[in-house]
């Protein structure tokens, strides 16, 4: 026997036609590099996705084209987030911050027909051309700055563009939900990037899910400020999710600045931020000279926040850091580390360290632990480690064009995502580290992601990071490579007479090294992969070690 619902595919479209016709007066907000904010409506931004649809035909953009774009969070940016999808063709986000090769590898593996770039970024890619011969136009939006343009018929202006085009009148159709939607490449930190391809079913289901409340709860009486770039894994769903929703809409640009970002979520009231820990570590300082009473979540992703970190935020301002968890493969929000009512009767500290988890699967994602080598499913003790593995309606089943599967699939098709973690009896994941970032001590297992947490909850630690070593005797050692605060000097001796209280003697960095940052990758995220390059020729000073 069938049921007698309506079988109506899960499509971009349908947000579109939504927010036009009920949103159109919610503001969407940006802020320009001058510092200056452009006021406009959702009802704006429809119109401007009805004037790009006539600019793709009129341009003969193919009908399944991939359309990139290389932009800051603007609301030109959000407008091509609808126009691409909803006209058939399939949004490609190019992330900034690529090496040059990096771009010229993912703009020509995607094939991309069309690139919108910012004016303060055509400096970037330009000199790429050459290189891109399948892209056909190079459209330049102007972000107010001065910078050049060069002379050339592939290079068009997007407000000419739409100045010029009759808007598109009718109704958005695509047929198909599981067709392509968007696609988004990995930051590539071993190897190229690879491409993720989300499907409009799981684009939509996956912006359903922010609004359910034990995710985000995201709502029409929101004002959002994803932080998180738009190029970065779609800026984890959330200018989907809040047009779906309703909900206001502020968007930072080019300027990152603790203060930049700190000023636009207390101008503008911000009840939901979302951004990587780096991000709100550099505004920390800063909390006391705004008021952010209108914040409820702030969300951080992309790397395990510190403890410490999210009590100095709910000290200052009364709200702890969110942690969700996923990557560009879970589009990327699979868990989320909400309040539980298991966790209510804790004390203030107690939930600091329960809320310092990624937190349970979201609804409709599955999550497993699995013993690496044996491949069977690890128990949920809070104390048994496992690789974490996922599956569900917006979790990839492959990468795009790639022969990398097999190291990232399992064969009965869950995603391998190579964070190492535990769950409690309730299953909430605590991540303990990345499987390469594991330091492997005399056939035993030591958490980078732990001792950087214990170091960094020292009130005199920036940042640190630790990394594995070669040892003689052991295996590998840690590394502890600390940044202190400025101001403030640090020994040796304090990192681990500091640590000794928190960890496992033999968990104890051999050594400490302190250097004036933490490189970042092209998302915000700790490079690893540079220190150990850095350092990969370091002995410790003396080659023993805890016993």
């Amino acid at each position: 026997m069938l049921g007698l619902m309506q079988n109506r595919p899960l499509v971009l479209p349908h947000i579109f036609h939504r927010a036009e016709r009920y949103f159109g007066h919610k503001q969407v907000i940006t802020a320009t590099a001058g510092g200056a904010v452009a006021m406009s409506t959702v009802a704006d931004v429809c119109g401007q996705v009805r004037r790009l649809a006539t600019v793709f035909d009129e341009l003969g953009i193919s009908s399944d084209a991939r359309v990139a774009t290389f932009c800051w969070n603007t609301e030109e940016h959000l407008a091509l987030y609808l126009a691409a999808p909803c006209t058939g063709r399939v949004l490609h986000t190019v992330n900034i911050r690529l090496f040059p090769e990096q771009i010229a590898y993912v703009v020509n593996h995607a094939r991309d027909e069309i690139i919108f770039v910012e004016r303060s970024l055509l400096s970037v890619l330009w000199p790429l051309a050459d290189q891109l011969p399948e892209v056909r136009y190079f459209v330049v939006i102007d972000d107010g700055t001065d910078h050049e343009i060069p002379d050339s018929a592939r290079i068009l202006s997007y407000s000419s563009l739409l100045a010029d085009s009759t808007p598109f009148d009718g109704a958005f159709v695509v047929d198909d939900e599981n067709t392509a939607a968007a696609m988004c490449y990995t930051s590539g930190t071993t190897g190229n990037p690879k491409g993720v391809v989300y499907s409009h079913r799981s684009t939509v289901l996956h912006s359903l899910a922010a609004l359910a409340a034990d995710v985000l709860g995201l709502s029409e009486r929101d004002v959002v400020m994803p932080v998180v770039p738009m190029f970065h894994a779609n800026s984890w769903g959330l200018p989907y999710a809040a047009l779906l929703t309703g909900a206001g809409v502020v968007l930072p640009g080019p300027n990152m600045s603790p203060k930049a970002l700190l000023g636009l979520l207390a101008d503008h009231r911000v009840t939901v931020t979302a951004g990587v820990p780096t991000i709100w570590m550099g505004a920390a300082p800063l909390l006391a000279d705004y008021d952010l009473s209108a914040l409820r979540y702030i969300l951080c992703g992309g790397s395990a926040v510190p403890k410490a970190l999210s009590e100095e935020y709910r000290q200052a301002i009364g709200v702890s850091i969110t942690q969700v968890w996923g990557m560009t493969e879970t589009s990327p929000i699979a868990a989320a580390c909400t309040p539980r009512t298991q966790y209510a009767e804790l004390t203030t500290q107690e939930k600091a360290v329960a809320l310092a988890r990624q937190g349970q699967a979201v609804p409709l994602v599955d999550l497993r632990l699995v013993d690496p080598d044996t491949g069977a499913d690890v128990p949920w003790d809070n104390h048994s480690t496992g690789e974490v593995q996922a599956a569900g309606p917006w979790i990839a089943s492959s990468y795009y064009n790639s022969d990398d599967q097999q190291s990232s699939f399992t064969d009965d098709g869950w995603l391998r995502t190579g964070d190492v973690g535990v769950c409690d009896e309730f299953g909430s994941l605590l991540l303990v580290d990345r499987t390469k970032d594991l330091v492997k001590s005399g056939g035993e297992w030591i958490s980078s992601v732990q001792l950087e947490n214990e170091i960094m909850a020292h009130p005199k630690v920036s940042e640190a990071a630790v990394i594995a070593i070669p040892h003689e005797r052991w295996v590998e050692r840690p590394l502890a490579c600390v940044v202190v605060k400025q101001g403030e000097s640090m020994t040796t001796e304090e990192v681990i007479r500091h640590l000794s209280a928190r960890v496992a003697k033999w968990w104890l960095p051999d050594a400490v090294e302190f250097i004036d940052a933490v490189p970042k990758t092209s998302v915000g995220k700790f490079s690893k992969k540079t220190l150990r390059a850095r350092f990969e020729n370091y002995r410790f000073p003396d080659q023993g070690a805890p016993v």
